[in-house]
């Protein structure tokens, strides 16, 4: 199941982080990859992550459209986790 993050307006540049600390229950993250649609921009800084969190920053996309992201980390033991996550675009 998709997470939903908060809408976005195309002229914000925001960054946006997927908590995996349930999900992890003990194991920590090691590596962490996203792959954005077309039509939305992974900017600047660049993704990172932490013991529990993944965060990344977006900008741009087009109004009413809504994106799916992926974010795919490996855990320390070894583990393999997908998380899907909408973003719509809006005029605010």
């Amino acid at each position: 199941m998709a997470l939903t993050w908060p809408n976005k307006d195309p002229g914000e540049k925001l960054d946006y982080a997927v908590d995996w600390t349930t999900r992890l229950a003990g194991d920590t993250i090691a590596t962490s990859n996203w792959t954005v649609p077309t039509g939305i921009t992974q900017t600047t800084p660049a993704p990172s992550f932490t013991n529990t969190l993944t965060t990344i920053w977006l900008l741009g996309g087009t109004i009413g459209q809504t994106y799916e992201l992926t974010n795919t980390i490996t855990t320390a033991a070894g583990r393999t986790m997908v998380q899907s996550i909408d973003e719509t675009i809006v005029a605010k």
